[in-house]
């Protein structure tokens, strides 16, 4: 089992930057054996693949419209996967979610991961 807690979203303006934290309880399987991605989903629209990271953290993944402005990264000592957004546009608004696959490579679809948290929401203006 895993249970994943995000933090780190709020409101901020175009051009900004936020960190997103995503905290992993883990019983029955180490956090270190379990790619990790993010996902967002706006309002009316599906949820959507954002960022992914294997085991190690040697392979990530990012969608076209993020690369180039998030970073997926992990800290396996801290059971912990952040997403660091800079750049900022009114269309990264939506809730994002923490999702954990438990194969060493991630997928992108929403289908192929495990476990998911509840959710942060990034509002950002214009």
């Amino acid at each position: 089992q895993v249970q994943l807690v995000e933090s780190g979203g709020g409101l901020v303006q175009a051009g900004d930057s936020l960190r997103l934290s995503c905290a992993a309880a883990v019983s029955g399987r180490t956090f270190s054996k379990n790619a990790m991605g993010w996902f967002r989903q706006a309002p009316g629209k599906e949820r959507t693949f954002v960022a992914a990271i294997s085991w190690g953290g040697s392979y990530t993944f990012y969608a076209d419209s993020v690369k180039g402005r998030f970073t997926i990264s992990r800290d396996n000592a801290k059971n912990t996967v952040y997403l660091q957004m800079n750049n900022l546009k009114p269309e990264d608004t939506a809730v994002y979610y923490c999702a954990a696959d438990q194969r060493a490579i991630p997928g992108q679809r929403a289908r192929e991961y495990d476990y998911w948290g509840q959710g942060t929401q990034v509002t950002v203006s214009s």
